[in-house]
């Protein structure tokens, strides 16, 4: 019921003017990016707060919501799209299957959602104070957890993700993060379509499939969260282009809990050789970090490549 009531607060008429840009940046200079584990990335798993983080919601929401133009238009169209499709059992709760709706159409929120992910994990009050996808964030980071917890889907999946303008630059053998929602995709012509300069060949136990709620569901996307880390195990140079193959080897995250606790001991570890794959899987029960419709938090191993 609480979850409903914020979809009725996100729907309540919020004049907006639209940005149309692209989900991929195709700048015409190419830039040179060194891959890291995006520090300055906001990356809670919300791990043992989900309950509190649903209460919190609507007061969040009215903070963030109502004031940005693009974050209303992008919800209230997806809100509408996702309304208009006849009912197929989506396995998520109403809020999260329009969050991911929204974020995958081309609209400015995508664009200026994840240039917030990868700046407001440079302290907790960046965070509280400046970054106003709160909401937003985690219902995208339950949404994932959720759909690959589900028993149907894949451990792992082998995905790629095309970037233009940018040349990202690596070493073999590092442990690296996205450091955002990255968008990728199960067809390579597609992510070929979206760019070629840098080419990610990836592995990924952590994103999700979310084809079926996507706004081009023919691209067969794949999301990626900023907490998953990967190790780079390929690098190959094709006269400007470069072609990167990455291996899931993880999760990290310096923050847990944010919005209650602060700087707290994150999730996972960055360091090599160590594998920490934390699933989420949907189950019954009841309780933080227990149960409920949202799953229940347990660890597996890795799958094997």
């Amino acid at each position: 019921m609480e979850l409903l009531s914020l979809v009725l607060v996100l729907l309540a008429g919020t004049p907006a003017t639209s940005i149309h840009l692209h989900r991929w940046d195709r700048s015409s200079a190419v830039r040179e990016i060194a891959l890291d584990m995006a520090p300055n990335s906001f990356d809670d798993q919300y791990r043992r707060c989900h309950y509190k983080m649903v209460r919190a919601l609507p007061a969040l929401n009215r903070t963030e919501f109502v004031p940005h133009g693009d974050y209303a238009e992008a919800w209230n169209r997806a809100a509408a799209k996702w309304g208009s499709r006849p009912y197929m059992g989506s396995g998520l709760q109403l809020e999260q299957a329009i969050a991911l709706l929204a974020y995958t159409m081309e609209d400015g929120l995508y664009w200026e959602f994840n240039k917030a992910v990868r700046r407001a994990g440079r302290s907790r009050r960046e965070y509280l104070d400046t970054f106003h996808f709160k909401v937003m964030h985690f219902l995208l980071t339950e949404a994932v957890s959720d759909l690959r917890g589900a028993p149907t889907h894949p451990h792992c999946l082998h995905v790629y993700r095309g970037v233009d303008g940018i040349r990202f630059t690596s070493r073999l053998g590092q442990i690296i993060r996205f450091g955002q929602f990255a968008s990728t995709s199960l067809l390579k012509n597609v992510s070929e379509s979206y760019g070629t300069r840098t080419t990610f060949e990836v592995d990924t136990c952590h994103g999700a499939d979310i084809r079926s709620f996507s706004h081009y569901p023919e691209e067969e996307e794949v999301l990626i969260p900023p907490f998953e880390t990967f190790r780079v195990t390929n690098i190959t140079h094709r006269g400007d282009d470069i072609y990167i193959h990455l291996r899931s080897h993880g999760v990290y995250s310096k923050y847990n809990c944010a919005w209650f606790r602060g700087d707290v001991p994150g999730v996972g570890t960055p360091a090599a050789g160590h594998q920490l794959c934390w699933d989420r899987r949907v189950g019954g029960g009841a309780g933080e970090g227990g149960g409920g419709a949202l799953g229940v938090w347990h660890r597996t191993a890795p799958a094997a490549f």
